[in-house]
Order: structure tokens, then C-alpha cells, then sequence
């Protein structure tokens, strides 16, 4: 059975990888793929609770799949209304190699407060407005993805596995944030800096004026109105972690709350301003804009994720590794880059059942205390599985869910990527990595 499910997923995989020279959309083989892997799953497991298995894996996806729609259909929403052309505007660079400075760094902050996904579609729908040339889109974009999932690495809300780290206790946001702050920026710098070796220095070109997603320039006629609703779209997604916080209900509740709430504004400005035949500014109308191919992969891949963890494939490569390595560096780097092929999300969560927070009874009854220690709450351990599952989601485009993202935005393709970007980012994550390893040997002193 096990030698099955490797097969279909290693299998699915190619043809995932391989959309852009047969011409057929990712999602259909991930679909196939997810479908495939649960039905061996349950004729070589014969386990009566194999549904309640699959309604938990698909409950667990649902989360991820409900609030990307709910973060895409604001963020095209705010784009409808002319919001990002707010922003923009405010964006000067003399030339295409700072505006890629500005945009990087912008991207890493930014998706601090936000998440890694939320900020990479948000900053590649600006992009549009920007560069008219698709190549040279690509490349910007594919940064945009290095320095958003390196932002999401240092703050506890900007990635899902830092939340699931932090809700957990395995980390606490100080030392998460003191920790990885400096890693996660050289990891995005370096890249950078290699990056805009690739591009002339030449004036930015005058904004795109003909993209066809941005529809009606409302920000001409009524630009309050556009102010309005970008404030209310990015207040909108802060929320989420705020309401998360404090009702500790998932993240996908807070963007629905969100989503309603825009959804009642633009139905009275609508109605307010006369819009209809100006633009198509109701939610129920902005939706149908939404890449529903990207939506339906990013199911079909978690959901093939999630059947390899409940075959306990993942759960047995974590013990593997902590045999054959017992290193956390090793691990951890080996976890970052299997992140870049597989979710970090189940990766995680494996490596939080395999290693629990060690305690000092614990660190006392171990045979190697000092190896034991790198296990506690803020360890070193932890710490380096949260840089290296996020920012290893980097080295493929569809290994975290900014690639993904950005990849259904822009058509992006896999190839293309890997031989222009994934030797970058592997630089910049080796220099996180040991970035990480001279603060241990100071903090040790």
C-alpha cells in the first residue's frame, strides 16, 4: 500500500510539474491525484474509521480552501474599487532595480501582519499595475513570494505553521521575533540583491492602464470612495488574527466575518453611488472573478497531503530522520526543503507529534540532555523548523501558498521557476540557516 501511495504521488507530482508542456491545468492531476491516494488508502488500510479520517483531512483543508477564497475576493474587491491604485501611486523608484527593493522589503513586512498568502496576492495584483511586460512580471512576483514567506517565518501570525507553533506554546512571540527577525531578512536580501542582477537599470514605466482586472477607474470619479474601501478591504483581513486571538476560533471565521461585513458596505455604496453599469462592484459579482482552477488545486494537493500523513508516511520520515541525523540543523533543513514539495503544514504538525516540548524532567531522564534541551518551549529546534518550513516552501513555486498564489495569478510556470529562482532562494535559505547557527554560537558565550 505504502509503495502504491509514493508511486501516485511521486507520479502526480510530474504531471503537476510538467502543466506548462502538456498543456493541461495543474488542478486536474491534483484532483486525480487526492482521489487516487485516498481510495488505496482505504482498500489497503481496510480501517473502519477511514471516513471519519477523510472528514477530518477534508475539514482541515476546507479551513485553508475557505479563507483563501474569502482573502482573494476582498483583495479583488479592493482592486475593483481602484484601492491599489492608492498605494501605487505612493510607490516611487527611480529605477526597475530599487523598485524591486521597495517591493521585497514591503512584501516582508507587510506579510507579517498579514500572512505570507494574504500579502502575495495583494502585492501581485499591484504588480499588474506596474510592469507591462510578463516575463519581467514573473521575476518580480517570484521575489514577492521569497520575501513574503521569509516575512510570514518571524512572526507568530504570519504563517500558518507559526500560528499552529504559537497557539501550541512551542514558541512565544518575543523570542520568535528576536530570534528569526535577522535570519528571515538575510534570507530575502541576498536573493534580492543576486535578483536585480538580472534586470537593467531603467526607468519604471508608466502605470498599465490596460489590465482587464482592473475594470473601471472608480478612483477617478469617487476617490474617497476607493480610500474607503481599501482601508476597509486591509482592516478586513487585519482582523483575522485579532479575532483569532481573542476568540481562538480559526482564521477562516474571522475573513468570513470580514467578507460579510464588506459585502453588507458595497451593497449600500452600490446602491449609494449609482454604480451599476459603472463597474461590477457587488461581492456576489466580484467573485466570479476569483481563479476558481487555483482554488480546486490547492484542495486536491492538501487533500493528497493529508492522505500521506494518515498513511503515517510523514510521521515515519520524522523519526527516520531524527535516527539517522540527530541533528536539528540536518532535520530541520531536510524538513524545509521536503516543505518545498510537500505542505509545511503536515510537516509540522508531525514534527510537533514526533518531538512534544521537552521539560526539565524530561531533559534529566535523556540519555543526551544537551539534545534534549534544543527541544524546549523557544528552543533552538523550533525555532529553526519555523525559518525553515516557511522560508523552504521557497525553493519550488508550488511548495508554500504564496507560490501557489502567485502562480494561478501570473501563470508562472513550474520550470520557469526552478531554473530562475529556486538556485536564489536556496542561497538565501543556506544563509538564514547559518545566520541562525552564529546567533546560537553568541548567545552560547
Amino acid at each position: 500500500m505504502i509503495a502504491a501511495i509514493l508511486s501516485i504521488f511521486i507520479l502526480g507530482y510530474i504531471l503537476i510539474a510538467s502543466e506548462h508542456v502538456i498543456h493541461i491545468n495543474k488542478a486536474v492531476f491534483a484532483l486525480i491525484m487526492c482521489a487516487l491516494l485516498w481510495t488505496v488508502y482505504a482498500m489497503g488500510s481496510h480501517d473502519p474509521a477511514i471516513s471519519s479520517e477523510l472528514i477530518e483531512a477534508l475539514g482541515d483543508t476546507c479551513e485553508i480552501v475557505v479563507f483563501l477564497i474569502g482573502a482573494m475576493t476582498i483583495v479583488e474587491l479592493i482592486d475593483r474599487y481602484g484601492g491599489f491604485r492608492i498605494i501605487v501611486d505612493r510607490i516611487h523608484a527611480n529605477n526597475k532595480k530599487k523598485l524591486m527593493w521597495i517591493l521585497a522589503l514591503f512584501a516582508f513586512f507587510l506579510s507579517s501582519v498579514l500572512d505570507n498568502m494574504t500579502t502575495t496576492i495583494i502585492m501581485v495584483m499591484m504588480l499588474r499595475r506596474m510592469l507591462h511586460d510578463e516575463k519581467e512580471r514573473w521575476l518580480y512576483s517570484c521575489i514577492i513570494v521569497l520575501s513574503a514567506n521569509a516575512g510570514g517565518a518571524w512572526s507568530p501570525i504570519g504563517d500558518i505553521t507559526t500560528i499552529m507553533l504559537w497557539m501550541k506554546n512551542y514558541v512565544s512571540s518575543v523570542d520568535l521575533i528576536v530570534n528569526l527577525l535577522v535570519p528571515s531578512l538575510v534570507s530575502v536580501v541576498i536573493p534580492v540583491f543576486l535578483a536585480t542582477l538580472m534586470i537593467p537599470k531603467v526607468p519604471v514605466e508608466p502605470l498599465n492602464s490596460q489590465d482587464e482586472r482592473i475594470g473601471y477607474e472608480l478612483y477617478e470619479e469617487h476617490r474617497n470612495l476607493s480610500i474607503l474601501i481599501l482601508i476597509c478591504g486591509i482592516a478586513g483581513l487585519l482582523f483575522v488574527p485579532i479575532f483569532k486571538t481573542i476568540t481562538h476560533l480559526p482564521p477562516y471565521m474571522g475573513i468570513l466575518l470580514s467578507l460579510g461585513i464588506l459585502w453588507l458596505l458595497t451593497e449600500l455604496l452600490v446602491r449609494y453611488y449609482h454604480l451599476d453599469g459603472k463597474i461590477e462592484g457587488r461581492v456576489s459579482q466580484v467573485i466570479k472573478r476569483i481563479d476558481m482552477s487555483t482554488i480546486l488545486f490547492f484542495l486536491g494537493i492538501l487533500m493528497a497531503v493529508g492522505a500521506l500523513s494518515q498513511a503515517g508516511i510523514l510521521s515515519t520520515l520524522a523519526a527516520w530522520l531524527n535516527e539517522t541525523y540527530h541533528d536539528v540543523y540536518v532535520i530541520n533543513g531536510i524538513i524545509g526543503v521536503l516543505s518545498s514539495i510537500v505542505d509545511n503544514v503536515p510537516l509540522v504538525a508531525a514534527c510537533m507529534e514526533m518531538y512534544p516540548v521537552a521539560n526539565d524532567a524530561m531533559i534529566a531522564a535523556s540519555a543526551d540532555p544537551s539534545y534534549t534541551a534544543l527541544f524546549v518551549e523557544d528552543g533552538l529546534f523550533w525555532h529553526l523548523l519555523t525559518f525553515c518550513a516557511g522560508v523552504g516552501g521557497s525553493l519550488l513555486i508550488i511548495g508554500s501558498a504564496a507560490g501557489v498564489v502567485a502562480m494561478g495569478i501570473e501563470k508562472i510556470p513550474f520550470m520557469w521557476y526552478f531554473k530562475r529562482i529556486t538556485g536564489l532562494a536556496i542561497i538565501g535559505y543556506v544563509a538564514g540557516i547559518a545566520t541562525i547557527w552564529i546567533e546560537s554560537l553568541i548567545l552560547s558565550f
